[in-house]
């Protein structure tokens, strides 16, 4: 429910490498999930051997919103509220991310809104356990359905976390099911070696060596 693709500026993960490492980790399928870009979904909804997601990342002012089943680009830098307005008329879900994590976390008494779901486990986040509690607990507190992402930006990273559903391998059975609570998350962090090889290979690629 949350994977970047090289058409994110910090991410690696080509169309091939997707399919490949997600089948191997035994996914269905995958939410495309680019950093304020929808580019890459064009090249992507053609791997067949997967249930490809359509969404996005939105960098609001108060901190990260998944857009789940979005095609078109959500403006940025908007409040919450009105991002997930925007989300909602594109006919999306919306999806808190990574709320807790260091560095890129949310305040937590701005975690009320009308959210559709939260992300309580992310497996790029840091500290990861700590984050898991904190993210159940403001799931609990705000009666919000629950989702897992890798969160993946380099193939290895596909799968780390995940969400299982209760629903059929359709886009819009997914996003029916997640928003009447059909879910459940699960994962583990990625291992520090993982993530030292991801940041060595995107500074290649923001030199133009990749």
């Amino acid at each position: 429910m949350h994977v970047h693709t090289r058409y994110s500026h910090d991410a690696l993960i080509t169309s091939k490498e997707l399919s490949i490492y997600a089948k191997n980790q035994g996914l269905d399928g995958v939410a495309i999930t680019d950093h304020n870009e929808v580019r890459g979904l064009r090249e992507f909804s053609k791997i067949k051997s997967l249930l490809v997601i359509p969404g996005i990342e939105i960098s609001t002012k108060q901190g990260h919103v998944l857009g789940i089943n979005i095609s078109t680009i959500i403006q940025p830098d908007l409040s919450f509220a009105e991002t997930i307005d925007e989300i909602h008329d594109a006919g999306g879900l919306a999806i808190i991310a990574h709320s807790t994590a260091f560095f890129k976390g949310i305040q937590e008494d701005q975690l009320d809104e009308n959210f559709d779901a939260i992300e309580v486990i992310n497996a790029s986040t840091i500290p990861f356990s700590l984050s898991v509690q904190k993210n159940l607990k403001v799931a609990a507190r705000l009666n919000l359905p629950q989702t897992g992402g890798s969160d993946a930006h380099y193939a290895p990273e596909i799968g780390m976390a995940y969400t299982t559903i209760d629903a059929e391998i359709d886009v819009d059975e997914v996003v029916k099911a997640i928003k009447n609570g059909a879910s459940t998350a699960f994962g583990k962090p990625i291992p520090w070696s993982v993530r030292l090889k991801r940041k060595l290979l995107t500074l290649r690629k923001k030199k133009g060596r990749l």
